[in-house]
């Protein structure tokens, strides 16, 4: 299990609390309070995922990703206090593989560390966990039964399988299967996925392969 957790929070009381569950699922946390550190410390001691709350003193969460992108891969958190700013966070397109808004449990946060790692880790592909995407004739296979999509849900599933755990705005949805920047409305995208849920359930029941980011648009994530 990948095991070192870069915790760069302010607050010390919250991240001796972040660091203490780490710690109990296997990790080992180093807790950063001053965001004039980050970069160095990411540079020479690299973690296995950085953890990084937006509002710092010193340097803020947003220039510090973009510092750490320029050199590195390795898997950004990103910990906000308002969810209103994840969709800033998401039109800058920082490169963070997740966002997670305060308050939060402490468990929750171990949960999508962990499903971060996974994914970064090699996590199995879409492919072998049942689903087939074939983009040269548009078509969706799941546990062996066509999911018989049409061109633009097809289009939007597969890009958001491209990017397992990223999330993606309505806008940036939008974008990216309406190229011709048409004049929809950005409810459109709900529709669209509603209708991919629809045939995914009637393929493989109880089965979510397209979650719902509230407040923020929606990622690909295997069952």
């Amino acid at each position: 299990m990948p095991g070192k957790i870069l915790v760069v929070e302010d607050e010390p009381r919250l991240a001796a609390l972040l660091a203490d569950y780490l710690r109990r699922a296997g990790y080992e946390p180093h807790c950063v309070g001053d965001g004039r550190e980050v970069v160095p410390r990411v540079r020479e001691q690299p973690p296995d995922l950085v953890l990084l709350d937006l509002m710092l003193p010193g340097k803020d969460g947003v220039e510090i990703c973009k510092e750490i992108r320029s050199f590195s891969s390795v898997p950004i958190v990103m910990v906000t206090a308002r969810v209103e700013e994840i969709d800033r966070l998401l039109g800058l397109e920082l490169g963070a593989d997740d966002y997670i808004c305060k308050p939060f449990s402490p468990r929750e946060v171990v949960a999508r560390v962990k499903a971060v790692l996974r994914r970064s880790g090699g996590e199995p592909a879409a492919e072998s966990r049942g689903l087939s995407l074939d983009k040269d004739r548009c078509r969706a296979v799941l546990h062996g039964r066509d999911l018989d999509l049409t061109v633009v849900e097809f289009e939007l599933l597969h890009f958001l399988a491209e990017h397992p755990g990223r999330i993606f705005s309505r806008a940036q949805l939008m974008d990216r299967i309406y190229p011709d920047r048409r004049v929809v409305s950005d409810r459109t995208i709900d529709s669209h996925v509603k209708k991919v849920r629809r045939k995914i359930d009637a393929a493989a029941p109880g089965e979510e392969w397209i979650r719902s980011v509230y407040g923020a648009g929606y990622k690909f994530e295997a069952p």
